[in-house]
């Protein structure tokens, strides 16, 4: 899978740009605020269909215009595909794959893109829903048809909820909430048994990822951690129903759904100790790295295809040995889009083509 072309116009700050990619390491360097970022945003907008940045798509428009456009074409199973994204202020974007108006649940699974940022060194101490999401993402593009369920499961649970508000405000009766309850006890099966399954080929790749990373000193395991189970359980739905009619004066009382895939969390150990707890710096850096490198190589196994990978910024944020890990793996490999504040991170290993990002403007260099 690879990106060919990308044109942006009046997209945040470049109001007109084209660019060609030939090679597959594309490396994009300049000062902090020049429009780095924005390209990379822009084919993860591709990939996902919204910004990894922003909710909100106006914020996508370049200053005081009234749209913007992205379009993109890029090869899937070596089938080329043209992709439109037309942002017009006010109004919904239009997304427009191959002459054809598509929403946002088509286009998962269309261009698959693996996107690897500061923050996600904060991805196992973090908060859980920065891990669900890690784990959704990367489902969703091997599986669009589980993208599908997380957005019908998200509505259920979100109708549930404004019919628990209306309870605790003596406008509903509470048997009403069978019919919900008894949906997304349904929902949050698929899910659930997804992810899990999802999770245990994702842990073995990681783990050969660690190992690789520490010269095998270390083992990373990752654990689903089912919120409200101690143990695991045969019947999932069943189980589920059983929760939420336990919880039921409780989630009134709340208004929100207090079980559920929402609620649950990945947990990260490191030779039998919690990573997020006792691990120090370099170990949970350690691990995020090992986390999307198997990110990158659990698409491949699903779909066929290494996806497209995005570095906003990392190189400057990994010492010398994970850089020079992370740049090994994806040598000749994978189509790689970095941005960073200087070359020097990459002059060793004297690969890719070099773009310099000034004020929106981006020209190509040589480096050497």
């Amino acid at each position: 899978m690879k990106v060919k072309n990308l044109s942006l116009y009046n997209y945040r700050n470049y109001v007109k740009l084209n660019l060609e990619f030939k090679h597959n390491l594309n490396i994009f360097v300049g000062q902090n605020a020049q429009g780095k970022t924005n390209i990379l945003e822009s084919i993860y907008v591709g990939a996902m269909g919204r910004s990894h940045r922003t909710n909100t798509d106006q914020e996508l428009i370049h200053w005081y215009q009234p749209g913007g456009s992205i379009n993109m074409t890029f090869t899937r199973q070596d089938i080329e595909n043209k992709l439109s994204f037309k942002f017009i202020s006010d109004q919904n974007k239009e997304i427009i794959l191959n002459g054809q108006t598509i929403k946002v649940r088509d286009l998962i699974g269309q261009l698959n893109a693996v996107m690897f940022s500061p923050e996600d060194l904060m991805l196992i101490k973090g908060a859980p829903v920065g891990r669900r999401k890690f784990l959704d993402s990367e489902i969703s593009q091997a599986n669009p048809a589980y993208y599908r369920n997380l957005l019908q499961y998200n509505r259920i649970v979100a109708q549930r909820n404004n019919l628990l508000k209306k309870i605790r405000e003596c406008k509903a009766r509470p048997e009403m909430l069978d019919t919900w309850d008894a949906q997304i006890a349904s929902s949050a099966a698929i899910i659930v048994n997804k992810r899990q399954d999802a999770l245990k080929k994702l842990t073995m790749l990681a783990n050969l990822m660690h190992r690789k990373i520490t010269a095998s000193r270390e083992n990373l395991t990752i654990t689903y951690f089912q919120c409200g189970l101690c143990q695991p359980v045969n019947h999932i739905e069943e189980w589920y129903l059983q929760q939420m009619a336990n919880n039921r004066h409780i989630d009134i009382a709340r208004g929100s759904t207090s079980v559920g895939p929402h609620r649950d969390d990945l947990i990260f150990n490191v030779n039998g100790i919690n990573l997020r707890n006792f691990g120090s710096q370099g170990q949970q850096r350690t691990g995020v790295l090992a986390l999307k490198l198997a990110e990158i190589e659990f698409i491949k196994s699903e779909t066929g295809e290494y996806p497209v990978l995005l570095l906003d910024d990392v190189m400057s944020e990994l010492d010398a040995s994970r850089r020079e890990q992370l740049l090994s793996f994806i040598k000749d490999r994978i189509q790689t889009f970095i941005t960073a504040t200087e070359p020097k991170y990459f002059s060793e290993h004297k690969m890719g083509h070099y773009y310099s990002v000034v004020e929106g403007k981006v020209e190509q260099f040589d480096w050497k």
